[in-house]
């Protein structure tokens, strides 16, 4: 199996990983509330990763050492993006309470047309095809939620909001990547987020440990493998894949977050929400299907 073949296989499970992690993380809210599980994902993530930093520290020697940031500049790419993924983490699971696994995956990953144009206020160009994926992505929404505006209830409003913060965390990570060891940073990114996410579930929750251990296997699904996993894998699976392609098969998660709350909590959707789905997934097609060379694409890295 050849290095690209490999790096797709990466990026797939990745999106499984993170489409299913919609069923775990609905599955937790019958133990505990979102902040107290978010603060415990975000942590378990944080330390899934120090055996992969600890590897990767000892294998890549001084030639990685050479070019990393100053640990100022890492902290404050860490504290930027963990905080932006805390409000959008928090926004999320408290829609997933409200709305249907399936519905809640395919709006998140409207992130993948909401990036670029908010990249207009960074001076970013926008192809035109994208504003029409855009306007399909509403109209599919549209039917997603039933077909009536007013049928866009909390839950659905929550993840729309998380969408838009999730797009900002792109552009985040777009801004700092290239700049610092990747793993370093969405270390110190779960670290921040999983002590905001702490620090609210103190003041808006009752958080104990019986709950928290009832609620270990979401917990440790959406923290090791969500986090953990699921990151590293794009990190390697994307060092030889094309980058329009690596977003295209990321954005697979919608798809595997509709199944998995299909199969495992027998979430059913409507004919008009299944054609709603189909909407928003061509325009996410359409919207990273390779146009020409433009330099390098701006990718989600998933919790």
């Amino acid at each position: 199996m050849g290095k690209s073949a490999v790096g797709f296989t990466l990026l797939a499970t990745s999106a499984f990983i993170w489409g299913s992690a919609f069923v775990a993380q609905s599955v937790g809210m019958d133990y505990v509330e979102p902040a107290t599980f978010n603060a415990v994902r975000f942590f378990v993530g944080a330390l899934s990763l120090l055996p992969v930093i600890w590897a990767r520290s000892r294998w890549a020697g001084s030639a990685a050492r050479q070019t990393e940031a100053d640990g100022r500049t890492l902290f404050t790419a860490g504290l930027a993006c963990g905080s932006v993924l805390f409000v959008g983490a928090t926004f999320q699971q408290m829609g997933i309470v409200y709305t249907t696994v399936g519905k809640a995956g395919f709006i998140t990953t409207l992130y993948i047309i909401i990036v670029p144009i908010l990249g207009l206020f960074m001076r970013k160009k926008v192809a035109l095809h994208m504003w029409f994926c855009a306007a399909a992505a509403i109209a599919g929404l549209y039917l997603l939620c039933g077909g009536e505006a007013t049928a866009l209830n909390r839950g659905d409003i929550l993840v729309l909001a998380c969408a838009f913060l999730f797009s900002v965390h792109i552009l985040l990570i777009d801004r700092f990547s290239p700049l610092m060891d990747g793993v370093k940073l969405s270390f110190l990114q779960f670290l921040a987020s999983g002590a905001m996410s702490l620090v609210m579930a103190f003041i808006t929750e009752r958080p104990d440990l019986a709950s928290i251990w009832a609620a270990r296997m979401p917990i440790l699904f959406t923290g090791v493998l969500s986090c953990g996993v699921g990151y590293t894998f794009q990190i390697i699976g994307q060092k030889s894949v094309n980058p329009a392609l690596a977003s295209l098969v990321m954005s697979l998660e919608s798809v595997f977050a509709a199944l998995t709350g299909w199969i495992v909590l027998n979430q059913v959707l409507s004919p008009r929400e299944i054609a709603g789905c189909a909407v928003i997934f061509a325009a996410i097609i359409y919207a990273q299907a390779p146009k020409k060379a433009s330099g390098r694409s701006q990718e989600q890295p998933d919790v």
